[in-house]
């Protein structure tokens, strides 16, 4: 799939760019340059902001394989692996379940993740990165808007890297087309979307016993890290799901002026996605226990969900911006066997549908703003619901307080309900108590201060996987205490002249439950760095180091399988830094990265490095990439 949508991809925008319109000729276009502000970004909840071409230490943040800041997680040898994660975010509003193999979700682009666009003239957004051994990753953007009605924007994110230890090659590919579309009035709007996506990695099971000492104790006869034995070379799994997305609506009543405004619009969106999980290995692991086949194991995962909604939003001066909806979804996850076990029997099915209604609810005033939403199911096999209240105040454009709370009660993930596999000890059908999160959170925006965030969170019948005692294997299971998670973060950053120190730091606690809620008490980072222009202002400079560190703690373990992390209680991990020599330059509209990372584990003489039990962190290399933007 990957080679067909680089083709296409590669037809499209050759067909784009070369069939461009411009009404005053292509040297007028050419003479004059929109501004920057132009070129407009607009989020799935329709917040706008403009492109930023500009090269900041936040950008150096964001420069790596999920193209976001990744200061909570930290990833696997590979780039393309999956990552462990060093704090929890409550983020997800579902009322149903998740899909299975949630590990591998870190780069897959949700509906929430998709972004729309409106440019003045065709913009293309290329970032380019070295990987390890063999591969490259490559993220190649383009948006044209053939009016000022319409645009549409395609793009494909593709890595394949070799790695450094046996068995660990991985490839994936992110296609995305996006669509927007107004009248001239702006009357009636519709933005749509389609995403292609896969994620496959091979498989080692980690390294084994023997060469976790001889990577530990540091032997140099295994600095080339492909001579080091792992627990198996013959597995992979994978993880794909395409989707289509519409979303249109028009404005019923529409009056507008200097003071008052008053506009009614109703609309519907609609989507649909296939995803599945696949897991293959041409002969079993006697680490995973007894096996139903003798030779090439391969057991898959669906799911297809199809969402409708209709929804009304009001948004007047007086009272605010309110709105409704109602939807309907129907899943069907599984597989296409029945497992009949002697103490029972596994159904290959979890399918249905549920009925939902939702409203929101935003206002502002001289600085104040008032915002909520709620959704919950009203019909249907799962039960679920979320509510969020928030208050926010701004004393200008530099300082801002918000405070929110959020309850949130959900079904596990599907494959802690219905699981299957090849392995006898990876199946499983369980009934169990929805999820309910609670969480109070504080925010503080200030330029001239800090930006801070402390939340509180409690779970109850929080759901994880663990190893039994006697067993060697994860399996799903329910804690019947309560959890309670404290989560502190701050961030600042400190300038004398050319020179900048910025810092941020994590503090954790698990006030309860702390047997299956693993997080490091402390994480930091710290960012010393110099920039300035050079060359006549040809050039901005920045250059600097990193550090960060995070305490050790019992660090959840991966399992290859399921593709999820499991708790892991056996022996604490971390406790390293991780310092990066950094060095970055912006000529026009092209930011150059050059980065050594992990540089002090040259100077080291053994190794404590992991990102899992059994899985090392990456070694000291030198990386190089880009990103460069074009205005056509």
């Amino acid at each position: 799939m990957s080679k067909t949508l680089s083709f296409l991809f590669f037809v499209f925008v050759t067909a784009s760019v070369f069939s461009q319109d411009y009404p005053n000729g292509p040297d007028a276009a050419a003479r004059k340059k929109a501004p920057i502000d132009l070129y407009k970004i607009i989020s799935h909840d329709r917040d706008t902001t403009f492109l930023d071409t500009s090269l900041t230490i936040r950008k150096d943040y964001r420069f790596n394989y999920l193209r976001r800041d990744d200061f909570e997680l930290i990833p696997f040898a590979n780039v393309g692996q999956t990552y462990n994660s060093l704090g929890i975010s409550f983020n997800k509003t579902n009322l149903k379940p998740l899909f299975a193999a949630q590990s591998h979700h870190f780069n897959y682009t949700e509906i929430e993740d998709m972004r729309y666009f409106r440019v003045p003239t065709p913009l293309t957004d290329l970032y380019f990165r070295t990987a390890f051994n063999q591969g490259q990753q490559l993220d190649a953007f383009l948006s044209v808007n053939t009016s000022e009605q319409f645009n549409f924007s395609i793009a494909y994110k593709g890595v394949r890297s070799l790695g450094s230890y046996q068995q660990s090659l991985t490839s994936t590919g992110n296609f995305r087309f996006t669509t927007n579309y107004s009248t001239k009035n702006n009357r009636y709007r519709f933005r749509g979307h389609i995403a292609a996506q896969d994620v496959l990695n091979e498989e080692n099971g980690g390294l084994n016993a023997n060469s976790i000492m001889l990577f530990e104790t540091g032997n140099g006869e295994f600095d080339d890290r492909g001579r080091l034995d792992v627990n198996f070379e013959n597995a992979e799994n994978k993880l794909e799901g395409l989707r289509f997305y519409a979303d249109q609506e028009y404005d019923l009543i529409r009056k507008r002026d200097s003071t008052n405004y008053n506009v009614l619009s109703v609309g519907n969106r609609i989507s649909y996605e296939d995803k599945f999980y696949e897991f293959r290995q041409t002969e079993p692991f006697s680490g995973y226990g007894e096996s139903y086949e003798a030779s090439d194991l391969r057991k898959t995962t669906k799911l297809e969900d199809f969402n409708v909604q209709g929804y009304a939003r009001l948004d007047n001066n007086i009272l605010g911006e309110i709105g409704a909806f109602i939807g309907y979804t129907d899943y069907n996850y599984g597989y296409n066997t029945v497992l009949v076990l002697d103490d029972g029997r596994i159904t290959n099915r979890l399918k249905g549908n549920l009925v939902q209604f939702g409203a929101s609810y935003r206002k502002q005033y001289r600085g104040f703003e008032l915002s909520g939403n709620g959704k919950i199911n009203i019909a249907g096999d799962f039960d679920g619901n979320y509510l969020n209240a928030a208050a926010a105040f701004s004393f200008n454009e530099e300082n801002k307080v918000k405070a929110s709370a959020t309850v949130h009660s959900v079904a596990p993930n599907f494959n802690f309900l219905l699981n299957q596999s090849d392995y006898v000890n990876y199946n499983w059908q369980n009934d169990y108590e929805n999820v309910k999160t609670q969480e109070l959170k504080f925010e503080l925006n200030s330029e001239k201060l800090l930006d801070a965030e402390v939340s509180y969170t409690g779970i109850d019948d929080f759901t994880y996987f663990a190893i039994k005692e006697n067993d060697s294997t994860p399996t799903p299971h329910q804690y019947g205490d309560r959890v309670d998670y404290l989560k502190i973060k701050a961030s600042r950053e400190f300038r004398y002249g050319s020179f900048a120190l910025m810092n941020t730091v994590m503090f954790q606690q698990v006030v309860g439950g702390e047997e299956v809620f693993n997080v490091p008490q402390i994480v930091t980072r710290h960012s010393l760095y110099y920039q300035d222009e050079w060359f006549k202002k040809a050039m901005f400079l920045q250059t600097g180091v990193t550090l960060r560190y995070f305490t050790e703690y019992e660090m959840n373990a991966y399992d290859p399988v399921l593709a999820e992390f499991y708790v892991h209680e056996d022996e604490n991990f971390g406790g390293f830094p991780m310092v990066d020599i950094f060095f970055n330059a912006k000529i026009r509209q092209t930011r150059i990265y050059v980065k050594y990372e992990h540089i002090n584990q040259l100077f080291n003489s053994s190794n404590s490095h992991f990102s899992a039990p059994g899985y090392p962190y990456r070694d000291a290399v030198i990386r190089f990439g880009l990103v460069w933007n074009f205005f056509l």
